[in-house]
């Protein structure tokens, strides 16, 4: 029995929008990476660009391995290639079911951690640059509490003449911890975004694997069979 040429195909074009995807992964969570400029602030607080970077090299490696099992028709590379695409398949439902139940947990940690920073005026020359940059940028003042973490206000905090929802000259109120939860809920759509898109890729790699590799088992079995029949 011959392998249905079809289904080949459709599964090495699979790997390679696989592969594709691995390398949006990459590059989407390299450019969060580098555009949080190195900010300590924001290291600490939203974690896990470094995981899902590892994760965009791992979808590029499997993509590439299922590429090669399905052009030269290998049963133990497709297996493998099943497995880890079910692995992935279960840890990325998993990691969603936990971030939908816990998203109050995941807040309530980001400010422990912000918490540990305090007090600000103590804290050394390079975290305080980090923070006056954060407040800046996301127009906020302090960590948790707002500007009663600091001892003395610093300029980061006050309005500029640009803003035109704010008096130039005075302070802003909210907490950057409140601030960054916006960012972080940003983050997480483009996470569940890719997550969601990756899922689906998943789901037909897994049926293009299975099929494809019990085809090549009934034409390895079907030569052998005719391969004895010849000798007998």
């Amino acid at each position: 029995m011959a392998v249905n040429k079809w289904v080949k195909y459709l599964l090495f074009i699979f790997n390679l929008l696989f592969w594709i995807s691995g390398c949006i992964i990459l590059a989407v969570f390299i450019y969060l990476k580098v555009n949080k400029d190195g900010n300590q602030i924001t290291n600490e607080s939203i974690p896990g660009i470094d995981l899902m970077i590892a994760i965009g090299v791992i979808v590029m490696i499997l993509g590439f391995l299922g590429c090669c099992g399905a052009i030269r028709e290998n049963r133990c590379m497709l297996l493998l290639f099943f497995i880890s695409l079910l692995i992935i398949f279960i840890l990325l439902l998993a990691a969603g079911i936990l971030g939908a139940v816990g998203e109050d947990k995941v807040k309530d940690w980001m400010k422990e951690r912000l918490e540990k920073l305090k007090p600000l005026s103590g804290q050394p020359e390079n975290v305080r640059n980090d923070l006056e940059k954060l407040q800046r940028e996301l127009k906020c003042c302090g960590l948790v509490n707002g500007p009663s973490d600091w001892n003395a206000v610093p300029d980061s905090c006050r309005c500029n003449a640009t803003e035109t929802d704010c008096v130039p000259g005075s302070i802003h109120n909210t907490p950057c911890v409140t601030k960054l939860v916006e960012l972080m809920e940003k983050n997480m759509e483009i996470v569940l975004g890719i997550a969601f898109a990756v899922a689906i890729l998943l789901i037909f790699g897994m049926a293009f694997a299975m099929i494809l590799y019990c085809q090549i088992g009934r034409k390895e079995g079907a030569t052998t069979g005719t391969g004895t029949t010849t000798n007998a």
